[in-house]
Protein backbone atom coordinates (compact mmCIF):
# COMPACT_ATOMS: atom_id res chain seq x y z
CA UNK A 1 0.00 0.00 0.00
CA UNK A 2 1.38 3.47 -1.11
CA UNK A 3 1.27 6.48 1.53
CA UNK A 4 -1.29 7.94 -0.59
CA UNK A 5 -3.38 4.92 -0.37
CA UNK A 6 -2.99 4.57 3.36
CA UNK A 7 -4.08 8.03 3.93
CA UNK A 8 -7.39 7.93 1.36
CA UNK A 9 -7.80 4.63 3.57
CA UNK A 10 -8.41 7.00 6.70
CA UNK A 11 -10.70 9.60 5.22
CA UNK A 12 -14.16 7.76 6.18
CA UNK A 13 -13.34 7.19 9.18
CA UNK A 14 -12.79 11.16 9.29
CA UNK A 15 -16.13 11.79 7.60
CA UNK A 16 -14.47 13.53 5.02
CA UNK A 17 -14.72 13.58 1.14
CA UNK A 18 -10.65 14.62 0.87
CA UNK A 19 -8.02 16.08 2.76
CA UNK A 20 -5.72 19.59 1.44
CA UNK A 21 -1.54 19.14 2.32
CA UNK A 22 -0.16 22.02 2.72
CA UNK A 23 2.86 21.62 4.60
CA UNK A 24 5.79 20.92 2.13
CA UNK A 25 7.13 17.99 4.14
CA UNK A 26 3.94 16.23 4.25
CA UNK A 27 3.70 16.36 0.22
CA UNK A 28 7.00 15.52 0.06
CA UNK A 29 6.41 12.18 2.11
CA UNK A 30 3.28 11.83 0.33
CA UNK A 31 4.38 11.80 -3.35
CA UNK A 32 8.02 12.15 -2.90
CA UNK A 33 7.86 15.75 -5.06
CA UNK A 34 9.93 18.41 -3.18
CA UNK A 35 8.52 22.02 -3.33
CA UNK A 36 9.73 24.66 -1.01
CA UNK A 37 7.14 25.71 1.74
CA UNK A 38 4.07 27.52 0.40
CA UNK A 39 4.69 26.73 -3.36
CA UNK A 40 2.16 24.14 -3.86
CA UNK A 41 -0.64 22.07 -2.17
CA UNK A 42 -1.77 18.55 -2.70
CA UNK A 43 -5.46 17.95 -2.75
CA UNK A 44 -6.28 13.73 -1.68
CA UNK A 45 -9.35 12.50 -2.60
CA UNK A 46 -10.71 8.69 -2.08
CA UNK A 47 -9.30 7.96 -5.68
CA UNK A 48 -7.35 10.83 -7.12
CA UNK A 49 -4.53 13.09 -5.84
CA UNK A 50 -3.28 16.04 -7.44
CA UNK A 51 -0.30 18.64 -6.81
CA UNK A 52 -0.94 22.02 -7.69
CA UNK A 53 2.00 24.45 -8.36
CA UNK A 54 3.34 27.66 -10.36
CA UNK A 55 5.57 26.96 -13.77
CA UNK A 56 8.50 27.62 -11.37
CA UNK A 57 7.62 23.23 -11.09
CA UNK A 58 6.45 23.14 -14.30
CA UNK A 59 10.03 20.94 -16.06
CA UNK A 60 10.49 18.99 -12.05
CA UNK A 61 6.46 17.90 -12.74
CA UNK A 62 7.29 16.60 -16.33
CA UNK A 63 10.38 14.67 -14.98
CA UNK A 64 8.53 13.53 -12.20
CA UNK A 65 6.97 10.33 -12.75
CA UNK A 66 4.36 8.69 -10.75
CA UNK A 67 1.10 7.00 -11.60
CA UNK A 68 -0.82 7.97 -8.49
CA UNK A 69 -0.32 11.47 -8.65
CA UNK A 70 -1.46 14.03 -11.17
CA UNK A 71 0.14 17.46 -11.08
CA UNK A 72 -1.54 20.32 -12.08
CA UNK A 73 0.19 24.16 -12.75
CA UNK A 74 -1.84 27.64 -11.79
CA UNK A 75 -0.96 30.64 -10.24
CA UNK A 76 -3.97 30.24 -8.25
CA UNK A 77 -3.82 27.64 -5.98
CA UNK A 78 -6.30 27.89 -3.59
CA UNK A 79 -9.36 29.29 -6.27
CA UNK A 80 -8.42 26.51 -8.44
CA UNK A 81 -8.97 23.87 -4.95
CA UNK A 82 -12.41 25.40 -4.47
CA UNK A 83 -12.99 24.64 -8.94
CA UNK A 84 -11.60 21.00 -8.27
CA UNK A 85 -14.06 20.64 -4.87
CA UNK A 86 -16.84 21.66 -6.73
CA UNK A 87 -16.26 19.48 -10.11
CA UNK A 88 -15.27 16.42 -7.70
CA UNK A 89 -18.30 16.96 -5.72
CA UNK A 90 -16.49 17.14 -2.57
CA UNK A 91 -18.60 18.76 0.26
CA UNK A 92 -16.19 18.21 3.44
CA UNK A 93 -12.85 19.01 3.11
CA UNK A 94 -10.38 18.63 6.17
CA UNK A 95 -7.23 20.42 6.08
CA UNK A 96 -3.82 20.28 8.40
CA UNK A 97 -4.57 22.86 11.51
CA UNK A 98 -1.00 23.91 11.25
CA UNK A 99 -1.96 26.12 8.34
CA UNK A 100 -1.54 29.59 8.83
CA UNK A 101 -3.86 31.75 9.65
CA UNK A 102 -4.03 33.90 6.33
CA UNK A 103 -4.44 30.64 4.16
CA UNK A 104 -7.23 29.41 6.81
CA UNK A 105 -8.74 33.20 6.19
CA UNK A 106 -8.69 32.57 2.42
CA UNK A 107 -9.92 28.96 2.20
CA UNK A 108 -12.80 30.29 4.95
CA UNK A 109 -13.35 33.19 2.53
CA UNK A 110 -13.59 30.82 -0.76
CA UNK A 111 -14.21 27.18 -0.24
CA UNK A 112 -17.58 26.44 -0.99
CA UNK A 113 -16.78 22.79 1.02
CA UNK A 114 -16.99 22.30 4.43
CA UNK A 115 -13.94 22.88 6.02
CA UNK A 116 -13.06 20.30 8.95
CA UNK A 117 -9.00 21.23 10.66
CA UNK A 118 -6.95 18.35 11.67
CA UNK A 119 -3.50 17.91 13.70
CA UNK A 120 -0.82 15.11 12.90
CA UNK A 121 -2.84 13.18 10.24
CA UNK A 122 0.40 13.00 8.12
CA UNK A 123 2.72 13.42 11.04
CA UNK A 124 1.34 10.38 12.37
CA UNK A 125 1.90 8.33 9.75
CA UNK A 126 5.60 9.79 9.32
CA UNK A 127 6.65 9.12 12.51
CA UNK A 128 6.98 5.21 11.86
CA UNK A 129 9.25 4.60 9.21
CA UNK A 130 10.20 1.83 6.94
CA UNK A 131 12.88 0.14 6.13
CA UNK A 132 14.08 2.55 3.15
CA UNK A 133 13.81 5.82 5.74
CA UNK A 134 15.58 3.76 8.19
CA UNK A 135 18.41 3.14 5.40
CA UNK A 136 18.56 6.74 4.42
CA UNK A 137 18.41 7.95 8.36
CA UNK A 138 21.57 5.57 9.20
CA UNK A 139 23.25 7.20 6.23
CA UNK A 140 22.76 10.70 7.37
CA UNK A 141 23.63 9.75 11.23
CA UNK A 142 26.66 8.00 9.45
CA UNK A 143 27.94 10.72 7.68
CA UNK A 144 27.23 13.19 11.44
CA UNK A 145 29.80 10.76 12.68
CA UNK A 146 32.36 11.36 10.65
CA UNK A 147 32.20 15.33 10.56
CA UNK A 148 32.97 14.18 14.19
CA UNK A 149 35.71 12.83 13.56
CA UNK A 150 36.64 15.90 11.11
CA UNK A 151 36.22 18.25 14.00
CA UNK A 152 38.19 16.67 16.57
CA UNK A 153 40.96 16.49 14.30
CA UNK A 154 40.62 19.65 12.48
CA UNK A 155 40.22 22.05 16.14
CA UNK A 156 42.70 24.02 18.13
CA UNK A 157 42.82 26.92 20.87
CA UNK A 158 42.30 30.01 18.74
CA UNK A 159 39.95 29.73 16.78
CA UNK A 160 36.04 30.62 16.93
CA UNK A 161 33.07 28.76 17.37
CA UNK A 162 32.01 30.44 13.95
CA UNK A 163 35.24 28.81 12.32
CA UNK A 164 34.51 25.23 13.69
CA UNK A 165 31.15 25.44 12.72
CA UNK A 166 31.71 27.03 9.02
CA UNK A 167 34.46 24.53 8.20
CA UNK A 168 31.90 21.45 9.43
CA UNK A 169 29.24 23.18 7.07
CA UNK A 170 31.72 23.17 4.28
CA UNK A 171 33.08 19.32 5.09
CA UNK A 172 29.88 17.87 5.32
CA UNK A 173 28.37 18.87 2.18
CA UNK A 174 31.40 18.24 0.54
CA UNK A 175 30.81 14.81 1.92
CA UNK A 176 27.00 14.22 0.48
CA UNK A 177 24.88 16.39 2.99
CA UNK A 178 22.43 18.75 1.00
CA UNK A 179 21.92 21.17 4.35
CA UNK A 180 21.63 21.47 7.93
CA UNK A 181 18.53 21.15 8.97
CA UNK A 182 19.05 23.51 11.96
CA UNK A 183 21.99 26.42 12.63
CA UNK A 184 24.83 23.85 14.05
CA UNK A 185 25.77 24.92 17.90
CA UNK A 186 29.64 24.81 19.10
CA UNK A 187 29.17 26.34 22.17
CA UNK A 188 32.46 26.41 24.58
CA UNK A 189 33.52 27.04 27.90
CA UNK A 190 30.73 28.95 29.63
CA UNK A 191 28.91 29.02 26.31
CA UNK A 192 28.24 25.10 26.88
CA UNK A 193 26.01 26.43 29.93
CA UNK A 194 22.99 27.21 27.21
CA UNK A 195 21.57 24.28 25.80
CA UNK A 196 20.57 26.47 22.96
CA UNK A 197 23.60 28.50 22.58
CA UNK A 198 24.22 30.38 19.16
CA UNK A 199 27.90 30.12 17.73
CA UNK A 200 29.39 33.09 18.31
CA UNK A 201 32.81 34.88 17.96
CA UNK A 202 34.22 33.96 21.01
CA UNK A 203 37.81 31.95 20.64
CA UNK A 204 38.19 28.80 21.83
CA UNK A 205 40.60 28.13 24.71
CA UNK A 206 42.63 25.41 26.12
CA UNK A 207 40.62 24.05 29.09
CA UNK A 208 37.29 24.45 27.70
CA UNK A 209 34.82 21.97 27.12
CA UNK A 210 33.33 22.12 23.78
CA UNK A 211 29.18 21.28 22.94
CA UNK A 212 28.69 20.72 19.28
CA UNK A 213 25.00 19.60 17.95
CA UNK A 214 24.50 19.17 14.79
CA UNK A 215 22.09 17.89 12.09
CA UNK A 216 22.52 17.52 8.05
CA UNK A 217 19.96 16.08 6.00
CA UNK A 218 20.97 13.09 3.32
CA UNK A 219 18.66 12.13 0.71
CA UNK A 220 15.82 14.17 2.34
CA UNK A 221 16.45 13.08 6.17
CA UNK A 222 18.19 14.20 8.80
CA UNK A 223 19.73 12.86 11.81
CA UNK A 224 20.51 14.94 15.06
CA UNK A 225 23.89 14.35 17.07
CA UNK A 226 25.51 16.26 20.24
CA UNK A 227 28.77 14.86 21.52
CA UNK A 228 30.85 17.22 24.00
CA UNK A 229 34.63 17.48 23.97
CA UNK A 230 37.47 18.66 26.04
CA UNK A 231 40.20 20.89 24.74
CA UNK A 232 43.00 20.41 26.85
CA UNK A 233 42.46 19.49 30.42
CA UNK A 234 38.98 20.87 31.93
CA UNK A 235 37.42 21.27 35.47
CA UNK A 236 37.55 17.85 37.43
CA UNK A 237 33.38 18.58 38.13
CA UNK A 238 32.63 18.79 34.30
CA UNK A 239 34.50 15.78 33.87
CA UNK A 240 32.00 13.87 36.81
CA UNK A 241 29.21 15.56 35.23
CA UNK A 242 30.42 14.16 32.12
CA UNK A 243 30.01 10.64 32.85
CA UNK A 244 26.51 11.09 34.85
CA UNK A 245 25.43 12.45 31.29
CA UNK A 246 26.91 9.86 29.28
CA UNK A 247 25.20 7.34 32.23
CA UNK A 248 22.06 8.81 31.61
CA UNK A 249 22.13 8.30 27.72
CA UNK A 250 23.12 4.97 27.90
CA UNK A 251 19.92 4.26 30.33
CA UNK A 252 17.30 5.02 28.41
CA UNK A 253 18.82 3.47 25.32
CA UNK A 254 18.95 0.43 27.61
CA UNK A 255 15.00 0.97 28.50
CA UNK A 256 13.86 2.20 25.04
CA UNK A 257 11.37 -0.21 23.03
CA UNK A 258 7.86 -0.45 21.63
CA UNK A 259 5.17 -0.12 23.99
CA UNK A 260 7.12 2.09 26.92
CA UNK A 261 5.60 5.44 27.97
CA UNK A 262 7.97 8.93 27.30
CA UNK A 263 7.49 9.81 30.72
CA UNK A 264 8.80 6.58 31.72
CA UNK A 265 11.46 6.50 29.63
CA UNK A 266 12.79 9.88 30.43
CA UNK A 267 12.88 8.91 34.04
CA UNK A 268 15.24 6.17 33.29
CA UNK A 269 17.98 8.80 32.73
CA UNK A 270 16.73 11.57 34.63
CA UNK A 271 16.39 9.90 37.98
CA UNK A 272 20.14 9.17 37.30
CA UNK A 273 21.02 13.12 37.04
CA UNK A 274 18.77 14.22 39.73
CA UNK A 275 19.92 11.50 42.03
CA UNK A 276 23.84 13.13 41.56
CA UNK A 277 22.44 16.30 42.49
CA UNK A 278 22.28 18.26 39.00
CA UNK A 279 18.11 17.64 38.51
CA UNK A 280 17.70 21.48 38.26
CA UNK A 281 20.72 21.49 35.52
CA UNK A 282 18.59 19.36 33.46
CA UNK A 283 15.84 21.90 31.83
CA UNK A 284 14.93 20.12 28.32
CA UNK A 285 12.93 17.27 27.44
CA UNK A 286 14.86 13.87 26.70
CA UNK A 287 14.17 13.41 23.06
CA UNK A 288 11.82 13.94 20.12
CA UNK A 289 11.20 12.25 16.98
CA UNK A 290 13.26 12.90 13.34
CA UNK A 291 13.16 12.41 10.40
CA UNK A 292 12.03 14.69 7.29
CA UNK A 293 11.83 17.37 9.94
CA UNK A 294 14.40 17.31 12.63
CA UNK A 295 11.48 17.72 15.03
CA UNK A 296 8.63 15.50 14.20
CA UNK A 297 6.20 13.01 15.75
CA UNK A 298 7.24 11.02 18.39
CA UNK A 299 6.91 14.80 19.93
CA UNK A 300 9.90 16.06 23.05
CA UNK A 301 9.42 12.94 25.46
CA UNK A 302 9.79 14.18 29.10
CA UNK A 303 8.63 14.12 32.68
CA UNK A 304 5.11 15.03 31.57
CA UNK A 305 4.76 13.16 28.42
CA UNK A 306 2.06 10.66 30.03
CA UNK A 307 0.42 9.93 26.93
CA UNK A 308 3.03 9.08 24.84
CA UNK A 309 3.38 5.20 24.12
CA UNK A 310 6.67 4.30 21.80
CA UNK A 311 6.19 2.45 18.68
CA UNK A 312 8.51 0.10 16.58
CA UNK A 313 10.14 1.83 13.64
CA UNK A 314 9.80 5.20 15.13
CA UNK A 315 13.15 7.29 15.71
CA UNK A 316 13.87 9.19 18.29
CA UNK A 317 16.78 11.05 20.13
CA UNK A 318 18.33 10.57 23.12
CA UNK A 319 20.05 13.71 24.56
CA UNK A 320 20.03 14.00 28.43
CA UNK A 321 22.16 17.19 28.96
CA UNK A 322 24.01 19.14 32.47
CA UNK A 323 24.20 23.05 32.43
CA UNK A 324 26.15 24.77 34.82
CA UNK A 325 26.56 28.54 34.46
CA UNK A 326 29.67 30.06 34.39
CA UNK A 327 31.10 26.92 34.11
CA UNK A 328 30.34 25.18 30.62
CA UNK A 329 27.62 21.92 30.31
CA UNK A 330 27.51 18.97 28.90
CA UNK A 331 25.14 17.36 26.44
CA UNK A 332 25.35 13.48 24.66
CA UNK A 333 22.51 13.03 21.83
CA UNK A 334 22.07 9.47 20.19
CA UNK A 335 19.35 8.57 17.50
CA UNK A 336 18.09 5.26 17.89
CA UNK A 337 15.00 3.45 16.14
CA UNK A 338 12.36 1.86 18.52
CA UNK A 339 12.13 -2.25 18.10
CA UNK A 340 10.25 -4.62 20.16
CA UNK A 341 13.44 -5.68 21.73
CA UNK A 342 17.07 -3.85 21.93
CA UNK A 343 16.83 -0.54 19.54
CA UNK A 344 18.90 0.29 17.03
CA UNK A 345 21.61 3.05 17.57
CA UNK A 346 22.28 4.86 14.59
CA UNK A 347 24.93 7.14 15.73
CA UNK A 348 27.84 5.21 16.12
CA UNK A 349 30.38 8.00 17.19
CA UNK A 350 31.96 7.38 20.56
CA UNK A 351 30.61 8.66 23.48
CA UNK A 352 33.65 8.33 26.06
CA UNK A 353 35.24 12.13 26.63
CA UNK A 354 37.61 12.63 24.41
CA UNK A 355 40.19 15.04 24.55
CA UNK A 356 41.81 17.42 22.12
CA UNK A 357 44.88 19.89 21.57
CA UNK A 358 46.57 18.61 24.41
Amino acid sequence: MTRIERLQRKLPSLYLDAFLVTDSKNIEYLTGFSLMQGDGILLISNHQAIVITDARYQLALAEYESKSVVGLITADYYGTINELCQKMQIQVLGFEKSVSYQIYDLLDEIMVADLVPFANVIEKLRSVKDSAEIAKLKHAADLLSAGYQYVLKMIQPGMTERRVAAALDYWMKEHGATAASFPSIVASGPNAAKPHATVSARKIHSGDIVILDFGYYVDGYTADMTRTFAVGSIDPELRDVYQIVNNARQQVINHAHSGVRGDRLDRYGRSIIDEAGYGDEFNHGMGHGIGLAVHELPASYGPAAHGLKLEANQVITVEPGIYIPQLGGVRIEDDIVITHGEPQLLTKAPTELVVVGK
